[in-house]
C-alpha cells in the first residue's frame, strides 16, 4: 500500500505541468458545475418557500356542529400526508379578511350578515406538497359529509411540480455533461502517463508484477487529481458565492454534505477516468 501511494505521488513529480493542467481542467469543469449547483440550490430554496404555501382549504356547510369539526380535525391530522389542520370559524374568517383586504373596508361596514363560511385549513408535510398528494388529500376531505367545497390552487401546484421536474432534469443533463468532460480529461492524462512509463511497466512485468499491482498507482493518481480538482472548485465556488452574496443578492451556499458530495464526486470521476483508461492502455505496453 505504501508503495502504491509513493508511486502515485511520484507521478506528480515526474510530470508536474501535466498534473497541474489535469487538476486545473478538472477544477474548472467542477467549478462550472458548482456554479450551476449554486443556482440549483437557491432555485430549490425558492421553490421550497413557495411550496410552504401549499394549503388545502375545506369550506364547511353552515351550521356544522363543533363536536363534528373537532372529531374531523383529529381524523385529518392522522392522515400521513398532513402536517397540521386548523379550524377557522366564520367570525375568524371575516376578521382575517378585514385585516388582509383593507381595500374593501367600506363594503365590510355595509354587511348585515357574515358571508364567509367556516373552513378547515390543511398544511401538508414537505415531502407531500406535490400535485398528486394534494389531490389525494383533497379527495379525502370531500368525503366528509359536512364539507361543502375544497380549494387548493390546482393550477399553480401543478406548475410548481413542473418547475421541480425541469430543475431536476437540467441538473442531471448538465451534471452528466461536465462529469463526462472531466472523465475524458483524466482518462487522457492517465493514458499519457501509462505511455510515458511503458518501458518501466514492461520491466515490472518481466520481474513478475501483476496488472493489478501496476494499475493501482494510476487509479490512486486519478483519484487524487479528481479530489484536488474538487477542492479547488469548491474554493472557487465559495468565492463566487461571496461576491454574489455581497454585491448582487442574498444567496445560500452548499450545506456541508453537499460540499463534501461535490468534492467526493470529483474523486469519483477521477477514479472512473483512470479505470476506463488504464486497463485498455496497459494492454498496449
Amino acid at each position: 500500500m505504501n508503495l502504491t501511494i509513493r508511486e502515485a505521488l511520484l507521478a506528480f513529480r515526474r510530470a508536474p505541468l501535466l498534473s497541474a493542467l489535469s487538476v486545473t481542467t478538472i477544477a474548472f469543469s467542477l467549478f462550472v458545475l458548482g456554479l450551476f449547483g449554486l443556482v440549483a440550490v437557491n432555485f430549490q430554496r425558492a421553490l421550497n418557500e413557495i411550496a410552504q404555501r401549499v394549503e388545502i382549504v375545506a369550506y364547511l356547510l353552515p351550521g356544522t356542529p363543533g363536536e363534528t369539526v373537532t372529531l374531523a380535525l383529529k381524523d385529518i391530522e392522522a392522515f400521513p400526508e398532513v402536517q397540521a389542520a386548523n379550524y377557522v370559524s366564520e367570525d375568524s374568517a371575516l376578521a382575517r379578511a378585514k385585516r388582509e383586504l383593507v381595500e374593501f373596508r367600506d363594503q365590510y361596514r355595509e354587511l348585515e350578515n357574515n358571508p364567509l363560511p367556516a373552513s378547515i385549513e390543511v398544511k401538508l408535510k414537505p415531502s407531500f406538497r406535490d400535485a398528486a398528494h394534494v389531490n389525494v388529500v383533497a379527495d379525502r376531505l370531500r368525503g366528509f359529509g359536512f364539507v361543502d367545497d375544497v380549494h387548493f390552487g390546482r393550477d399553480w401546484v401543478e406548475k410548481l411540480d413542473r418547475l421541480r421536474q425541469l430543475a431536476a432534469a437540467v441538473g442531471i443533463v448538465v451534471g452528466g455533461a461536465f462529469a463526462a468532460v472531466a472523465i475524458i480529461i483524466i482518462g487522457t492524462t492517465i493514458r499519457m502517463a501509462v505511455l510515458q512509463r511503458s518501458r518501466e511497466i514492461a520491466i515490472m512485468r518481466l520481474v513478475g508484477a501483476t496488472d493489478g499491482f501496476i494499475r493501482r498507482p494510476f487509479l490512486l493518481q486519478g483519484t487524487i487529481k479528481g479530489l484536488l480538482g474538487g477542492l479547488v472548485a469548491m474554493g472557487f465556488s465559495f468565492g463566487a458565492y461571496y461576491l454574489i452574496n455581497r454585491f448582487l443578492i442574498q444567496a445560500t451556499f452548499f450545506t456541508e454534505v453537499q460540499a463534501l458530495a461535490i468534492v467526493g464526486f470529483g474523486a469519483l470521476i477521477g477514479l472512473m477516468g483512470s479505470l476506463l483508461s488504464v486497463g485498455r492502455h496497459l494492454k498496449r505496453v
